[in-house]
């Protein structure tokens, strides 16, 4: 069993982890921070603060400007 993962990242922002022996699924790509379930989830709670999907964030702030 692998403790290791590492966080990963799609077009529209929205993270997630991954064993680190696992190849990521279509459309995400690494984020760069590897290490325990622990470290990672951490990592994801510092950077995903808004759980929108970058589209509806960039169309809500184009209606906005």
């Amino acid at each position: 069993m692998n403790d290791t993962f590492r966080v990963v990242r799609n077009d529209e922002e929205q993270y997630s982890i991954m064993p680190s022996d696992m190849m990521n699924p279509p459309g995400w790509r690494d984020e760069g921070t590897v290490g325990s379930r622990a470290a990672c989830l951490a990592r994801i709670g510092e950077v995903w603060t808004d759980l929108r999907p970058r589209s509806l964030r960039e169309s809500v702030a184009a209606r906005t400007a």
